[in-house]
């Protein structure tokens, strides 16, 4: 393909700034979240997992919601219709996030745990809001930005190794408030142990992730360009001409698109996501347990649940940037495949060394590659299911986000509500219990995700029931289009 059918690279770099500070709350919203409120505010499991539970639900119900009406509205009179969601979604996420990582500002030592949990259940609200509009805005300028599949590839391997780039600030600015704390500190059990002398860590770091991600978010509006569209109703598909050509011809653009509820009849839609769910709960369940598993299973210093996430996404980032020729060469299904077997072999590690010592890093190292490799390949498998359907882009990325909040929302209360100790200290029992929830969460749902994958490798992706041909005869010659194969932008061109 000439050059210039490529999008420029800073037009590429541009977009894929637009989500750092979703990726840099979202760091610490599943990193640190359980670890803050149970070890650090002292809030019970139940109350902790409620709290998330809360997030995840409004982020579920959000998701789906902001996706619809981004596909139904022009955006602001100024503004084009993705990048007015964005804005919103990023004011919102810039006012609220530091509230939740920031102690009760009206409570004291006997205030009940349920008054602290409703302060904090509106500043929740509001910041998942803000997060679900900015990720549905920014995923759903894929299809519309990328000129053809290649550049979807491209596209997603950029925005996540911003994604990975973002974790590693968050870890790396971590490491060095805990660094600083320590060494400020003359007690052993206090510079050792995670308690309420964190709370400033915890505090400034939320504070400069909300002001470093601004600055990006703005990067963004300035640089990336997207075309101004005004919304206009999808026409009815129209009565087919009487004759014997009446069974197969080409449908215009505007009758071959699918409307949100066309989706709901396609059996691929059900299929990606699942996929996408279970790789999210592989991802996020990871993420949120892993500090919790460092500091009480392994019993090592609290500076490891930084280190320990970073060594993840340097790992993460590396295998990011191979991730289009990798996809090219082997397809989308073998390298998701490769990635289970990677998230398989850290379940295994786990599970037989459950004394580990410096072999921990190297366990990090391969949960890092498989995370990352089953998320960008996952989210490439969402924009193939879209194709050429980017006029309802947005309601398939709200679809797929809404199943994976509720999923994981859902999961953290269960292993919550099963922990053996409701203390703020751990028992000799939950020693075991993380220990075995990094292996059910890792290892199981992989297992899981393998099922969901061989589904999609006998039906591959493809929009089955609303393609661009109808079957029927042309002649003595039998069409049929079952499937829709990736659409290059050269041959369909979508407002």
């Amino acid at each position: 393909m000439a050059d210039q059918d490529w999008m420029p690279l800073r037009q590429r770099l541009s977009y894929s700034i637009g989500h750092f500070l979703n990726d840099l709350c979202a760091s610490m919203w599943f990193t640190y979240f359980l670890v803050y409120y149970h070890s650090v505010l002292g809030f019970n499991t139940t109350y902790a997992g409620i709290l998330l539970l809360i997030g995840q639900l409004a982020d579920g119900i959000c998701t789906p919601i902001v996706g619809y009406e981004s596909d139904h509205s022009a955006g602001c009179r100024w503004y084009s219709r993705r990048k007015s969601w964005h804005l919103v979604g990023t004011v919102s996420v810039i006012f609220s996030f530091p509230f939740i990582f920031n102690p009760c500002l009206a409570c004291t030592d006997s205030t009940p745990q349920w008054a602290a949990l409703v302060y904090f259940a509106p500043f929740i609200v509001i910041f998942q809001f803000g997060w679900a509009a900015t990720q549905i805005s920014h995923l759903s300028l894929i299809p519309e930005l990328a000129r053809n599949e290649h550049e979807k590839v491209e596209l997603t391997a950029f925005r996540y190794a911003f994604t990975v780039v973002a974790n590693i600030t968050v870890y790396a600015v971590a490491w060095l408030l805990l660094h600083f704390q320590v060494g400020q500190s003359d007690d052993l059990a206090e510079s050792t142990h995670l308690g309420r002398q964190d709370v400033p860590v915890f505090r400034n770091l939320a504070l400069l992730m909300v002001g470093l991600g601004s600055l990006f978010s703005v990067m963004f509006h300035i640089g990336t360009k997207e075309e101004k569209q005004q919304y206009a109703r999808l026409p009815e598909p129209e009565e087919p001409a009487q004759g014997p050509a009446r069974d197969c011809k080409r449908r215009s653009p505007a009758q071959s698109l699918l409307r949100w509820k066309d989706w709901l009849k396609e059996p691929s839609f059900y299929q990606v996501a699942l996929l996408y769910m279970s790789t999210r709960l592989i991802v996020n369940l990871s993420q949120t347990y892993i500090p919790m598993y460092l500091t009480n299973s392994l019993q090592l210093p609290k500076r490891f649940i930084a280190t320990i996430p970073l060594v993840m996404y340097v790992s993460g980032f590396i295998s990011s940037l191979v991730m289009k020729p990798v996809n090219r060469w082997m397809g989308r299904n073998f390298t998701y495949f490769l990635g289970l077997v990677a998230i398989l072999a850290f379940a295994s590690w786990v599970a037989l060394d459950r004394h580990m010592g410096i072999s921990v890093y190297g366990a990090a190292v391969v949960l890092g590659v498989g995370s990352a490799t089953i998320l960008v390949t996952s989210l490439s498998m969402t924009a193939d299911l879209i194709g050429v359907n980017s006029q309802s882009g947005a309601f398939v990325y709200g679809a797929m986000s809404f199943t994976d909040k509720v999923a994981n929302g859902l999961a953290v209360v269960l292993i919550q509500s099963l922990h053996p100790c409701q203390s703020q200290l751990c028992c000799f029992a939950c020693v075991q219990f993380y220990h075995y929830v990094m292996v059910l969460v890792t290892g199981g749902v992989a297992i899981l995700a393998v099922f969901f994958l061989s589904s999609i490798m006998i039906w591959p992706i493809g929009v089955r029931f609303h393609g661009v041909c109808v079957n029927g005869m042309v002649g003595s010659a039998q069409v049929v289009c079952a499937e829709v194969p990736p659409v290059e932008q050269d041959d369909i061109l979508v407002n």
